[in-house]
């Protein structure tokens, strides 16, 4: 699995990264995580604002910071698929 968190390094880019590390701690699924800051690549995922977040290649939220209990389930379900 490969999570991509799409956006500058702004605080809110720095807290999902750091939601992330917290749900694949305690889900215990293997994945690569990449920081994404290239802005001409994060507008080729479609997204307006940032933070966004990218599993194996599905933008999965945007906008916001994701939880890390809405990242465990979003690792859960695409685990499963």
């Amino acid at each position: 699995m490969i999570i991509k968190v799409l956006g500058p390094g702004c605080g809110n880019c720095k807290r999902l990264e750091s939601n992330v590390a917290a749900a694949l701690a305690e889900s215990g699924v293997d994945a690569t995580v990449e920081k994404v800051t290239d802005y001409a690549e994060i507008a080729g995922y479609g997204i307006a604002s940032t933070p966004g977040l990218v599993i194996d290649d599905t933008v999965v939220m945007s906008g916001r910071v994701a939880t890390v209990a809405e990242i465990f389930a979003l690792l859960d379900a695409t685990s499963q698929a």
